[in-house]
């Protein structure tokens, strides 16, 4: 099993490598066009609220609830049943965000005005920041519809994961970073507001992100007629664990808007420096984390309903070690290359140097908790596949009064950046309560040869970022031209990589510990 697992989530991180490396291109053509300006935090506003109800819908709470029951249906081997089931979910849940799309739409004002209320606040006063408030408001109404087309689009991921086809649903986002590369080279100069450009490049790769994979679903064999299905026994299953699971599996994202809503009392810029670290915290969480939490999903489900309790902590025990593996060295290297990183990656075109540097420092505070990301990752999918959301929605409670009590501490002394640490301490208390509660349950509890092994892995992560940081440290990355950055940001990398590969072989992890049924001695 951890052999399938293992190419499975190879094939996602491919995927998702690709996505993650044209997500890039997209930022650095947006931090060229707009730098971290008025108009670039109304951009990273306008399509920061879609792009959280996608998460829910469509990635996040969604997929937690339908993948279990999808997988409990798909198992009773009854064609004419599974076809039913996959009508009425995709008539209920396109019926639901279509009339969510449309409230969006007609109301962004009230959007715009809870979400960014210091803009609507200056709007209210007459003060030159209110423009923004009138801006995203109009924005809003372009990229809101997104989120219906995502949703189905996440729907259909959802089957195909089901079924072991990984490939299309972790390739799709590609399209949409397409969309908007291509919007902003040839439709930027159409609009006195550039942003709009990108605005519908949203929504254009929404409805492309949404024709790519009927075909797929079509070989399939589920590309069925959509309908009602509100009080079909188990459409009602995936509505009722999907109420809760909204707050379990999304806190990050809802920490994320209330950071946006404190974020536009603060100085201009502090939602795009925001914007732009965490997208680069994104890259390996994305790469690594998501990647696996796609692909373990559907096995854990599967394990429960084969009530294979051995193989469902054997394959939790081995989701963490492969994050481990990738993570705990990830995080510590973000932290260090975070103004290398800025500076080689977006500054240009209207990203200064100093905005570079404003995002690092972000950076440095988002990465602290990237590997807690990573663990809530694949703790959350435990008590999703098991059709238990209660828990998680209980612990995301939590952890949201939790950000907001951080917030209040840590903004007022270190503005947007404890935002950025308030999310960071957040997060690694909800893998710390997601956790202890597996253990107290019974269902996964980190054994001794697993401590050893993640011991291993931070004495190599932390000889790696050792000699990381010596050799850029001789680096004068700031005066240095766009080459010279870029060849000597791939030199660190290399290096980090050779002495890390090192390391792991002196401390004695081996690649048979990634395949191997239980956790290495």
């Amino acid at each position: 099993m951890a052999k399938k697992l293992l190419r499975a989530g190879i094939i996602v991180s491919a995927m998702t490598m690709l996505s993650r490396i044209l997500g890039l291109v997209r930022d650095v053509v947006v931090a060229n066009l707009m730098g971290a300006g008025a108009a670039a935090d109304v951009f990273f506003f306008a399509n920061k609220i879609p792009n959280f109800l996608r998460r829910l819908f469509a990635e996040g709470a969604f997929a937690q609830a339908f993948i279990p029951i999808l997988t409990e249906v798909h198992d009773q081997g009854d064609e004419a049943k599974l076809k039913d089931f996959v009508a009425k979910v995709s008539g209920t849940l396109g019926a639901i965000v279509f009339v969510t799309a449309l409230v969006g739409v007609f109301g962004s004002s009230v959007l715009a005005a809870l979400f960014g209320m210091g803009w609507f606040v200056d709007y209210l006063n007459d003060e030159p920041a209110g423009a923004k408030f009138e801006l995203a408001s109009l924005m809003l109404k372009i990229t809101f519809p997104y989120i219906f087309f995502i949703s189905l689009t996440g729907f259909a991921g959802a089957i195909l994961n089901t079924l072991n086809k990984f490939a299309v649903a972790a390739f799709t986002p590609v399209l949409l970073n397409i969309s908007i590369i291509a919007c902003a080279y040839y439709l930027a100069d159409a609009f006195k507001e550039p942003a709009f450009a990108l605005a519908w490049g949203v929504f254009l790769g929404g409805v492309v992100q949404l024709l790519f994979q009927l075909p797929f679903l079509f070989r399939a064999g589920l590309l069925v007629k959509p309908k009602w299905g509100w009080r079909d026994p188990n459409v009602t299953k995936v509505r009722t664990l999907m109420i809760p699971a909204l707050f379990g599996v999304s806190v990050s994202q809802i920490n994320l808007l209330l950071d946006t809503l404190i974020a536009s009392f603060l100085m201009t810029g502090s939602i795009s420096w925001l914007y732009y670290s965490d997208r680069l915290l994104e890259f390996p969480l994305g790469l690594f984390g998501i990647a696996i939490a796609t692909v373990i999903l559907p096995t854990l489900s599967r394990n429960h309903v084969q009530s294979d309790k051995g193989a469902f902590a054997q394959n939790i025990d081995w989701a963490l070690r492969l994050i481990a593996l990738m993570g705990i060295p990830a995080a510590m290297a973000l932290f260090i290359l975070a103004m290398p990183l800025m500076l080689v990656i977006f500054q240009r075109g209207e990203f200064t140097v100093q905005d570079s540097h404003m995002a690092s420092l972000s950076l440095m505070a988002y990465s602290a908790g990237l590997f807690s990301f990573m663990l809530v990752k694949i703790f959350a999918p435990a008590f999703f596949s098991r059709q238990d959301t209660k828990t998680p929605v209980r612990y995301g409670i939590i952890t949201m009064g939790a950000n907001m009590v951080f917030n209040l501490i840590l903004a007022i002394p270190f503005s947007y950046v404890g935002l950025a640490m308030a999310t960071a301490l957040s997060g690694s208390l909800n893998a710390f309560l997601l956790y202890r509660k597996l253990a107290q349950q019974g269902v996964y509890s980190i054994s001794k040869n697993t401590w050893w092994y993640l011991l291993r892995i931070s004495l190599a992560s932390l000889a790696m970022a050792i000699g990381i940081w010596w050799y850029q440290g001789q680096i004068d990355w700031e005066f240095s031209n766009f080459q010279q950055r870029a060849l000597a940001i791939s030199c660190v990398i290399g290096l980090g990589l050779v002495i890390y590969s090192i390391a792991c072989f002196v401390f004695g992890v081996r690649p048979r510990h990634l395949i191997a049924s239980s956790a290495p001695s």
